[in-house]
């Protein structure tokens, strides 16, 4: 593990292997760990890069406002050699991952992204179910109760919705818990204020790009997954049965090879 220097954050990042740099961006309930399989996995024939955003993980980071693609760019221009990168993003990092592949074209090769947010998308629309636990979640957060709020997101984001609480337990959930824990306890560290909508030109992007995601997200996720392959002139899309919205944990096997199997059909390179 290294530390990258942006502004006045020193990103966490642990690099492995050699060749076509490929790097991962975490969801918002994670760190870079939830990558750990994949990053192994992809270091034996390219190298491996995970990082985490600030408040996250072992990142540091004093108080300012910050860009969350600012941060990014820093630590391609460290690990990277100079060349583009493959982008692995999920959720939250997919977002950072395809702002990159708009503002910074230079710097991405391939888009692997997995049920990615997407500035200016529509506002998510919930059943009264789902609504039902989203409020839960709020009553959680204003009450102060980090477990109960942890407990929660593990309930919404790593079961799914709509499937049973506890559907994923065991290390799975132990990890998850951890990682959101971490993010939830941080100490303030500023706004990303480098925030733009970009829903309307995701057909100006011109790279390789693959979207998954699983039929146990929350619907309106799949849906925006399904309206970005449809956008992106050349995307392919992947949705993932009984697996909702951290398949990376969920089934870490397959994701890497999902994963590997596409950067080498489609990403042209020569690691």
């Amino acid at each position: 593990m290294q530390y990258v220097r942006s502004g006045r954050a020193k990103l966490a990042t642990d690099v492995a292997g050699n060749g076509t740099a490929v790097v991962f961006l975490h969801a918002n309930v994670c760190d870079r760990r939830m990558w750990r399989v994949q990053l192994n996995g992809m270091s034996a024939t390219h190298k491996a890069v995970a990082y985490d955003r600030r408040g996250f993980g072992e990142t540091r980071a004093e108080p300012e406002d910050f860009s969350a693609l600012a941060d990014l760019v820093a630590v391609l221009e460290a690990t990277a050699d100079n060349g583009p990168a493959i982008l692995v993003g999920c959720s939250l990092g997919g977002r950072i991952a395809l702002d990159a592949a708009l503002r910074h074209p230079s710097l991405v090769r391939a888009l692997v992204l997995i049920a990615p947010n997407v500035a200016g998308a529509p506002d998510p629309v919930y059943s009264p179910d789902i609504e039902k636990l989203m409020m839960q979640s709020k009553e959680a957060e204003a009450s102060g109760d980090l477990d109960r709020l942890n407990a929660m997101k593990a309930r919404l984001w790593l079961d799914g919705p709509l499937a049973p609480e506890g559907r994923v337990a065991g290390s799975a959930r132990d990890l998850l818990l951890d990682m959101n824990g971490i993010a939830l306890r941080s100490q303030p560290f500023g706004a990303d204020v480098d925030v733009v909508p970009f829903f309307h030109r995701l057909h100006e992007i011109a790279v390789p790009t693959l979207i998954a995601w699983g039929d146990l997200d929350f619907p309106y996720v799949q849906d925006r997954c399904r309206r970005v392959v449809a956008a992106i002139p050349g995307a392919e899309g992947r949705e993932m049965p009984d697996v909702a919205h951290l398949p990376s944990l969920e089934r870490p096997a397959e994701i890497t090879s999902l994963i590997a199997e596409f950067v080498g059909r489609r990403a042209g390179t020569d690691s």
